[in-house]
């Protein structure tokens, strides 16, 4: 009996646990299907590497046509030859290419003006590879915000789509447009001419070292020529603006002062950009683009400098290395420092590392404060500086001139001029340095 009772129970379990895998696996199913039912439509579906072209059509605005130039680059064809944005364009196609619905507000209807369909605010032609074209409208927003009305022509449905979907689509040709007036990337850039002031400066790259190579050669202040580098190549056209009419920038480039002109160099070749001023607003022409162009002040501020603005004033170039060794002769007095490892050595002694590493960073930071062409004479102190594994070697001689110093690199003609105080900082520096105490055991 006890037997029977048990198969009954088992059979009671079994039919109980298959009833309940079988609701739970059905019911997501049928929600599942029902979900799709309910689900709002795409507007569009497309293969975004098949679109070739893009009309968009905006009120009070003239028409911007985007056409495929290859297999991936776009071009702004009206309305007038632009490069295009890569990426502007791309979110635009992304968006295009599968753009959904939040609901459809009408099956159809034959006034469009409610929903500002009658007269869109946007209009989006797309042409495929088969020429097939597709008309997206964008009217309204809703009265709820967060959605713009929508319609695809051909279709009588009125949809909503969410605005940020719009924001992504409703570009300017300012937005559009690739605004960089020159091509060239900052870290390939291998020459710089720069003619302004009625001076030519050329700069030459050395890996990551820049030198000015004319009117004569002389150090460069990398950081400097850098920021220059940087301020061209990502010098851009300000298309803003209704006064950005290009008869009338034309016609003010040719009014306006010149500024600078300036050549860049990289593997692909050389481009020019002029760059003139009027009153306080900029104009740029470049070789890249047609046209003429407004400009942000700061272009100009960079290239308006003389030749001593990018002479490296820094006496020596050791930078943030710490010297192999340092030899200085001061009168009468004379030092020998050589480092071992993290220690320093004078004479067999192991010196206190505190007071050489002051030493360094005195005489890392000698500064000219200008530049003089005469004077130096006499030199009572003798600086010798290896660094870089013995690679470099830098020997300077200082001598008094007038309230300060002046110094000269060996084998340079420049003269830096030195106020007094750096000077008398490496001096007392120099003095200070003592031997290590020894630590009690």
């Amino acid at each position: 009996m006890k037997i029977r009772s048990l198969m009954v129970a088992t059979f009671v379990l079994i039919a109980l646990a298959g009833t309940l895998y079988w609701s739970e696996h059905r019911k997501p199913a049928d929600e599942i299907a029902k979900a799709s039912a309910d689900a709002p439509p795409s507007i569009l579906k497309l293969d975004e590497a098949s679109i070739t072209k893009l009309e968009l059509k905006k009120k009070d605005a003239d028409p911007i046509v985007l056409a495929k130039a290859d297999s991936s680059n776009w071009q702004i064809v009206q309305p007038k030859p632009l490069r295009a944005d890569q990426s502007t364009v791309s979110g635009a196609l992304s968006t295009l290419s599968l753009l959904n619905c939040e609901r459809v507000v009408e099956d159809k209807t034959s006034d469009l003006k409610p929903f500002g369909l009658d007269s869109p605010a946007v209009e989006v032609d797309i042409t495929e590879k088969d020429n097939k074209t597709q008309r997206l409208l964008l009217g309204d927003d809703t009265p709820a915000g967060g959605a713009v009305y929508a319609m695809l022509a051909g279709d009588p449905r009125i949809f909503t789509i969410a605005s940020y979907n719009k924001t992504s689509i409703d570009k300017s040709l300012n937005d559009l447009c690739d605004k960089h007036l020159l091509t060239a990337s900052a870290d390939k850039v291998s020459r710089v001419e720069l003619t302004a002031k009625d001076q030519l400066i050329e700069f030459g790259r050395n890996k990551d070292e820049w030198q000015i190579l004319k009117p004569k050669p002389l150090r460069a202040d990398s950081v400097q020529v850098g920021e220059l580098v940087g301020k061209l190549t990502d010098a851009r056209m300000d298309l803003s603006g209704p006064e950005n009419d290009a008869k009338e920038t034309a016609s003010a480039f040719a009014r306006a002062t010149p500024v600078a002109t300036a050549k860049v160099t990289d593997p692909s070749g050389t481009e020019v950009l002029q760059v003139r001023k009027s009153k306080d607003t900029y104009y740029a022409k470049s070789t890249v683009v047609d046209g003429v162009y407004r400009v942000d002040s700061s272009l100009g501020q960079a290239l308006d400098k003389k030749l001593d603005d990018f002479r490296d004033k820094k006496v020596f170039d050791f930078g943030y290395n710490d010297p192999n060794k340092i030899e200085m002769h001061a009168g009468s007095k004379a030092y020998f420092l050589t480092r071992g490892g993290a220690d320093w050595w004078s004479n067999g002694k192991k010196m206190d590392a505190g007071t050489v590493l002051e030493l360094i960073s005195d005489l890392r930071d000698l500064t000219a404060s200008k530049f003089v062409d005469s004077g130096f004479a006499n030199p009572t102190i003798k600086l010798t500086v290896i660094s870089d594994d013995g690679k470099r070697v830098e020997t300077v001689s200082i001598a008094k001139s007038g309230g300060g110093f002046l110094a000269k690199r060996e084998s340079e003609p420049t003269l830096y001029y030195l106020e007094s105080s750096p000077v008398e900082a490496v001096q007392k520096a120099a003095d200070s340095v003592k031997p290590s105490v020894p630590s009690p055991k």
